[in-house]
């Protein structure tokens, strides 16, 4: 099984990542985001990708600046999440055969993202945008497109959002902060792909 779950590792460091990581993939998150405001970046990114590259999606997020695109790359990540919709961005991770999710919160930032080759939005951030206004916005947007609530998501409210045609979400906070033991994540990460699961059966 699938699940539209990506994990934000803001603030990992490189000694911690990998066994972060491998408790996520067990768990059954198999779509991992470094930002790259976390210390060593690039570093921790390598390290999971050179450790489960086959195993699960491994990127970056809060890519702003298109030779960070490259870096990323080079470092083995195949996504790119953005806090915004930067054209060149777009166009650098398509160039590179990566995933490009960049964050849009209006119809204009959204169809721009679209025109310039994304492959989903990161919807950011949710808890403004609300279901109501998700519900507005996924009304013109192209069925097939993919949108994952980011910001102010957590299991309690997994049902309610995907209802609302939402493809999947980014957990940030609620499932690492920095200072978090591997087992405390792993317990985090189990409660979550559980509440998703359920959520998901609810509206299948």
């Amino acid at each position: 099984m699938v699940r539209e779950l990506i994990a934000i590792l803001r603030g990992v460091a490189p000694h911690e990542a990998v066994a972060i990581a491998e408790e996520l993939i067990l768990s059954g998150i198999t779509k991992i985001e470094v930002p790259l405001n976390s210390p060593k970046a690039y570093e921790s990114i390598e390290n999971i990708a050179n450790r489960f590259s086959g195993e699960a999606i491994i990127g970056a997020g809060t890519v702003v600046r298109k030779n960070e695109v490259a870096s990323v790359c080079n470092a083995g990540g195949k996504m790119i999440v953005s806090p915004n919709v930067n054209v060149d961005v777009i166009r650098e991770t398509k160039k590179l055969k990566m995933r490009s999710y960049p964050g849009g919160f209006t119809a204009t930032e959204c169809f721009g993202a679209i025109d310039s080759g994304s492959d989903g939005i990161k919807l950011f951030p949710a808890f403004l945008m609300g279901i109501d206004g998700f519900k507005a916005l996924r009304a013109v947007l192209p069925p097939s497109l993919s949108t994952y609530a980011v910001g102010g998501v957590e299991p309690s409210n997994f049902a309610d959002w995907l209802a609302s045609g939402v493809t999947g979400f980014g957990i940030g906070n609620y499932l690492y902060k920095v200072g978090d033991t591997v087992s405390s994540v792993g317990k985090k990460a189990k409660k979550i792909v559980s509440a998703y699961d359920c959520a998901s059966n609810e509206i299948t």
